[in-house]
């Protein structure tokens, strides 16, 4: 049986990051993808120039639509935004059966290094998303604002152990803004270092989404 995946995040015109890459990926790697779309961007490689929220109840809508119909064998997390649409999907996977497995991408730190989630908001996902995440893919920036450590802090098994203690069963603090491109993986038990190939500045966009949903997916 084909594997359903189910990609709660936001879609990009430009066909490269968000729903758009999942769909991509999922397919490529066997599953079949099902869609909730959190937001609408107006965007393309070089940035983002609107940005449309999906009313809350019309992401619970969209993944009931699926739970009822299609099933759900994995779920993957992207762009969340605010409080509500964090609330809205937190509602939205009690749909779901607790062994489900759950991915999430925490976009929260652009490439620029600007903000994505407010305070409010970055608590709400702490509270209300990760102790649901089966594994949960922060980039270096991302690790250390789930961690709560200081701007400097760039050792990944530590940030990875540190958002490890707030629910998630698995942490991966991906590689690309680090020294290395090593992603690190802590379990709760130990840590594996996964190690990539660098590619050139400017290759990255849609990189977090399609390595989350590749996690979700199945191989072939």
């Amino acid at each position: 049986m084909t594997a359903r995946i189910l990609s709660i995040a936001g879609s990009d015109s430009g066909g490269g990051a968000g729903i758009q890459a999942d769909i991509k990926t999922i397919t490529m790697l066997g599953g079949f993808a099902t869609t909730a779309i959190t937001a609408i961007t107006a965007q393309n490689t070089v940035g983002v120039s609107a940005v449309h929220v999906v009313p809350p109840e019309f992401i619970v809508a969209q993944v009931r639509a699926v739970v009822e119909d299609l099933g759900v064998d994995a779920v993957k997390v992207g762009m969340l935004g605010g409080v509500q649409t964090i609330a809205a999907v937190a509602e939205a996977l009690r749909l779901i059966a607790d062994s489900v497995p759950v991915v999430i991408d925490p976009v929260m730190v652009a490439e620029s290094g600007a903000r994505l989630l407010d305070l409010d908001a970055v608590h709400a996902l702490v509270e209300q998303l990760l102790p649901r995440a089966t594994v949960v893919t922060p980039n270096l920036p991302e690790a250390r604002v789930l961690a709560g450590a200081e701007q400097g802090q760039a050792d990944p098994e530590l940030l990875a152990r540190a958002i490890h203690a707030l629910g998630p069963a698995a942490v991966v603090v991906t590689g690309g803004h680090g020294v290395s491109a090593v992603d690190v993986l802590f379990d709760g038990a130990s840590t594996t270092e996964i190690p990539g190939p660098r590619y050139p500045d400017g290759a990255a966009h849609g990189s977090g989404c399609t390595h989350a949903s590749a996690l979700s997916a199945p191989t072939r």
